[in-house]
């Protein structure tokens, strides 16, 4: 089983970690400001937030929530990919296509989040990912 094509997975599992740690580095220095003591905070969910906090710092959870959830699709077509044998140069540069252009996304959202750039990023993504799902699923035909 070739790893070239899990390499793109793994630093996008890792730029994941990285919005993780920017969402705490922006979140809990906001929280202080809005005088919310988490020590002493019970329940709630990250979404509660929205209202609270400003837009700016929400953005970045926003984009770490997205990147739970259509990447979920991503991992899992390359791990049929790679099990499968089809691990070809162009499955490759379409597995980091996908991720650059997550990435890029995430950027976007995190900091301007203007719809008119997010949205064609994230369609484009969608329709490397379809490409991708669908070579993946005619290697195991």
């Amino acid at each position: 089983m070739s790893q070239s094509i899990l390499a793109p997975a793994a630093v996008l599992v890792l730029w994941s970690l990285v919005m993780l740690f920017w969402v705490a580095a922006t979140r809990i220095p906001a929280l202080r400001r809005a005088n919310i003591d988490i020590g002493n905070a019970v329940g709630g969910r990250g979404q509660d937030l929205d209202a609270v906090l400003p837009p700016q710092v929400n953005w970045k959870a926003h984009n770490y929530a997205h990147l739970m959830e259509q990447p979920t699709i991503f991992y899992a077509t390359v791990l049929i990919l790679a099990v499968a044998g089809a691990h070809t140069e162009f499955n490759i540069a379409l597995a980091w296509a996908y991720v650059v252009l997550r990435i890029i996304h995430s950027l976007v959202q995190a900091t301007i989040n203007r719809v008119a750039i997010r949205f064609p990023l994230f369609l484009l993504g969608t329709l490397v990912l379809l490409i991708l799902a669908i070579n993946a699923a005619r290697a195991t035909f």
